[in-house]
């Protein structure tokens, strides 16, 4: 594997295991559903997206796996139990971790098997990409959790 691929798959696993981190800190499993004023994304929907998004950005289009996304759930569930969070998130970062142990440094360059943006990227940019919306709504959960459950 090469450097670059070893920095993104270490950022990604840091990265998920403090999605978990998070999730567990709730003290009440009702309050990851808990929304309020101009907060519309609760903490469980965030999780539900994040995972939602990197299996099927990571795990399904450069990895090949059979997972289908359904990106409407990841917004309208509400209610999922905590252990099935805690599942959920461990099989993404499954998925996350042995596809990019699986990639090649050469098919970094190449271009992204779809048009997400409107225009063409490469696989890097697209992994930076996804990593920094990872660390996005990570933020959007963190606070969330310290200002909804008290």
């Amino acid at each position: 594997m090469s450097n670059i691929l070893e920095s993104l798959s270490a950022l990604y696993e840091r990265d998920l295991d403090l999605l978990l981190n998070e999730l567990k800190a709730y003290k009440k499993e009702e309050n990851l559903w808990v929304v309020t004023g101009d907060i519309s994304n609760c903490g469980g929907n965030l999780v539900l997206h994040l995972c939602g998004n990197l299996r099927h950005f990571i795990g399904a289009m450069l990895g090949g796996s059979s997972y289908i996304r359904q990106r409407d759930d990841e917004f309208s569930l509400k209610d999922v139990k905590k252990p099935e969070l805690v599942s959920q998130i461990k099989e993404t970062k499954k998925s996350v971790i042995e596809t990019l142990q699986e990639l090649s440094e050469n098919k970094l360059d190449e271009v992204y098997p779809i048009n997400v943006f409107g225009k063409e990227m490469t696989v890097l940019f697209f992994l930076q990409h996804l990593h920094a919306h990872l660390n996005y709504h990570l933020g959007q959960l963190n606070y969330h959790r310290r200002l909804l459950d008290k």
